[in-house]
């Protein structure tokens, strides 16, 4: 069962449960990897100088054109949630777009999450703690279907390219993610404290913080108050503020990665030596 808050001020089960759906394994195994050739920081940077042109050509694959193609020609304004569930192709796009894959079998859910009420905050999708439902439910309710498709399909693309990345290294895609979730934290008027529940609910952003600030999963067995007190607190330590108007500034984000992506190479190598090499590549 998936996790459910009771209300905006409590995410004790905040995570939620990925299922195995076949037909997306066969399609990673199809999907080439985009590989840095380096790792850690100096991969990241290289990755950032050719990302544009890595979104180029992930969008001109031939099976993302075939799959964006045939979801803005499908999703109209007579597209109900049950057509959409229903339509295997439409749905892996439309899950695809906010990082949702593993849901492609949740059919039942997924519909319940479509068709929910935006207005009332005891509804299935604002109880949910992963606000990826609420943005998936929200795009889809939309009237305007044109902006839809044009927003999903970009998404789409978007999540493939992470995808790939992450077939090499997943520590840069869990970074991409967080740097593009953390711009839209930034620009929205939600108090700081719903924005750190959301995190704690958002598995792969969840994972950069705790790798960030050193946290062990064990952090999860803690009340849900008080890992956000922890959050905070590491934050204001480690970032120099908790505010996500501060941490989705380029400059903020940039250290939050640098030292995520520092502390994952040193956990992936051995002896003190290297440890301590990737440590000093946080002062300067």
């Amino acid at each position: 069962m998936r996790s459910i808050l009771p209300c905006v001020g409590c995410a004790n089960c905040c995570r939620s449960k990925s299922s195995f759906c076949r037909h997306a394994a066969s399609e990673d195994a199809m999907t080439p990897a985009i590989s840095i050739g380096l790792g850690g920081i100096a991969g990241w940077r290289v990755l950032q100088r050719t990302e544009a042109r890595q979104i180029e050509i992930t969008a001109k694959d031939a099976m993302i054109q075939r799959a964006t193609g045939y979801f803005r020609e499908n999703l109209t304004a007579s597209t109900t949630a049950e057509d959409l569930v229903g339509d295997y192709r439409m749905l892996q796009v439309a899950l695809g777009a906010h990082g949702l894959d593993g849901d492609l079998a949740n059919k039942a859910f997924i519909r319940k999450v479509l068709e929910s009420d935006l207005g009332d905050r005891s509804s299935l999708v604002n109880r949910l703690g992963d606000k990826r439902y609420l943005k998936l439910a929200q795009q889809f309710q939309t009237r305007d279907k044109a902006a839809t498709r044009e927003d999903m399909t970009q998404a789409y693309i978007q999540q493939q390219f992470q995808k790939r990345v992450g077939q090499s290294d997943e520590s840069y895609r869990l970074a991409l993610n967080a740097r593009n979730e953390l711009q839209t934290f930034a620009t929205r008027a939600s108090s700081d404290r719903t924005m750190w529940f959301e995190v704690l609910g958002n598995k792969p952003l969840r994972r950069v913080f705790e790798g960030a600030f050193g946290f062990s999963p064990s952090m999860g067995g803690l009340s849900v108050d008080r890992q956000v007190e922890e959050f905070t607190k590491a934050s204001e330590r480690v970032l120099g503020s908790s505010s996500f108007a501060k941490l989705g500034t380029a400059e903020t984000v940039d250290k939050l990665i640098t030292r995520f992506l520092a502390l994952s190479q040193a956990q992936t190598n051995t002896g003190s030596n290297r440890y301590s090499a990737a440590l000093s590549l946080l002062t300067r």
